[in-house]
């Protein structure tokens, strides 16, 4: 584990991303893209894919720069902001969270059954945040953060379609943008997104225009936002045909987001391929399928252009000992004993 605390292993799991125009269509494998496309024909609804393998380039790029609605996926731009913080030593993960009463909203998650007063460090509830989207998690967070201060970093980065508008469940307070009734608790496109997730597995996380982060406080950070990911409770979409083995003791090979509101469902996530790196955001909307069920349509879409992504690409498999932060997702290095 030394190696994890040398800044000088800090190699670049990801290649930048080049911008693509809306709609553009990019594959290396025509056979992959008419995969892609009957699968997406298929669907009752609407489909936007972003996919990257890092070792090779290879792209697939599907209205990956339309504005969508993000539902629980926007999270990841909360999840960035934390750990950012704490790499700069303006956050402890350690540090103390109070649940009150008031803050209890509905949804998913956990704290809304809580009783309270309630302290909780902030890693718990960035854990609760991530693994079961916890709407008043992510508003504690929200509390700790701001929205001005996630926002303002995504659009410093480049990503001014990625917008955290608002606490999840309550209305909004102050002035909005004016798309903001459109998109709800925020806004984003699956290429950037894609893009946000890629900046945590990496252990990217400084921001132009701030001080530069210690690597070593950089990937200290990443790591246990990463575990978070790949702890991830919801494993109906990009998991779903991926994963034939039990995770929960040798670790996943997944690290992903989810979000759904009643017409979209969409997953956002890191695989670990054997043979580099997948980096994948699936967005499904305007679905006719309305069910809350883990066979909802849009998530079994989704599941299905994983699997078809990943067999294409990844001929040698995906493993969990891979999902290391800042060491490349290709290190031999075990991941740390869950507890």
């Amino acid at each position: 584990m030394q190696a994890m605390r040398n800044g000088s292993l800090l190699i670049a799991l990801i290649l930048v991303i080049s911008v693509l125009p809306v709609s553009a269509q990019v594959t290396n494998d025509p056979v992959l893209e008419k995969q892609l496309k009957d699968i997406i024909a298929a669907h009752h609804g609407r489909v936007a894919v972003f996919a990257q393998q890092k070792s090779t380039g290879k792209t697939v790029a599907m209205d990956a720069d339309l504005p969508l609605q993000t539902a629980s996926t926007i999270k990841l731009a909360m999840l960035f902001e934390a750990t950012r913080q704490v790499a700069a030593g303006q956050a402890k993960w350690e540090e103390p969270i109070t649940l009150k009463a008031v803050d209890r909203v509905n949804g998913s998650g956990l704290l809304t059954f809580m009783d309270a007063p309630l302290t909780l460090t902030l890693k718990d509830v960035a854990t609760l945040m991530v693994i079961v989207s916890d709407n008043t998690a992510t508003n504690l967070m929200i509390d700790r953060f701001t929205t001005k201060a996630v926002d303002e970093d995504m659009m410093a980065l480049g990503l001014d379609q990625t917008w955290l508008y608002k606490k999840s469940m309550v209305p909004p307070s102050g002035p909005m943008p004016p798309d903001q009734p459109k998109y709800g608790l925020g806004k984003t496109t699956a290429r950037q997104i894609a893009t946000v997730i890629e900046r945590v597995g990496r252990c990217q996380l400084d921001v132009p225009g701030k001080e530069a982060l210690p690597p070593d406080s950089a990937v200290a950070a990443c790591k246990i936002a990463l575990h978070m990911l790949q702890s991830q409770f919801y494993r109906d979409g990009i998991p779903r045909y991926l994963e034939t083995l039990d995770s929960s003791e040798a670790g996943s090979g997944i690290a992903n987001k989810t979000g759904g509101l009643e017409t979209t469902h969409s997953d956002v996530g890191i695989i670990a391929g054997r043979s580099g790196p997948i980096i994948l955001a699936l967005y499904t909307y305007d679905n006719a399928d309305h069910a809350w069920t883990s066979d909802n349509e849009g998530t079994v879409t989704m599941a299905k252009l994983s699997r078809a992504i990943v067999q294409a690409w990844e001929a040698k498999g995906i493993d969990g000992k891979l999902l290391v932060p800042g060491l490349g997702l290709d290190a031999k290095i075990p991941l740390p004993v869950k507890p």
